[in-house]
């Protein structure tokens, strides 16, 4: 499952990179998806609905296993 959130957080990357930020998969623990963000994203008073209603939401659909998508 690991892998298969891996490719999707990859998918979304350049999205945030136009903006200034990246994101990065930290781990992937009982259904629960760990990134991190960077750059402009990291300080952005946004990053919260950035987590939940783009990258949460991207992959979820994509692998329904995934209970949430949390910031580190």
């Amino acid at each position: 499952m690991k892998e298969k959130v891996s490719e999707l957080i990859e998918q979304v990357r350049p999205s945030l990179q136009a903006d200034g930020g990246d994101v990065e998969l930290v781990d992937v623990v009982d259904g629960v998806v760990k990134v991190k963000l960077k750059g402009a994203c990291s300080g952005c008073p946004m990053s919260t609905m950035t987590v939940k209603n783009g990258i949460e939401r991207f992959i979820k659909q994509h692998v329904p296993e995934i209970k949430s998508v949390e910031q580190v």
